[in-house]
């Protein structure tokens, strides 16, 4: 599986794509733990203190957010796309 990063999640992970296996059935917390795991710096970028998403990251599944689906409980599978923004600034 391949989750695509944006902005400053780029320069964490070192490039604009992170390739992951997934087990089927996963939920996505599975899937950016082991996102945390290779780029420890994610989790402080991603996550609160309490393991929730941070306000203004957004996480996508096949272009929809998981705020609209099952939050950090939404299963996926190996051929999902997932697309991970952080906040962005603009003006």
């Amino acid at each position: 599986m391949d989750i695509k990063v944006f902005a400053n999640f780029r320069e964490i992970c070192g490039g604009k794509k992170v390739e992951l296996k997934v087990d089927g059935g996963q939920e996505i917390q599975a899937v950016l733990d082991e996102l945390i795991e290779r780029f420890p710096p994610m989790e402080e970028e991603l996550f609160t203190p309490d393991k929730q998403i941070k306000p203004m990251v957004h996480v996508f599944i096949n272009g929809r957010n998981i705020i609209h689906l099952n939050g950090l409980e939404t299963k996926v599978s190996d051929e999902d796309q997932i697309a991970l923004f952080p906040p962005v600034a603009g003006g």
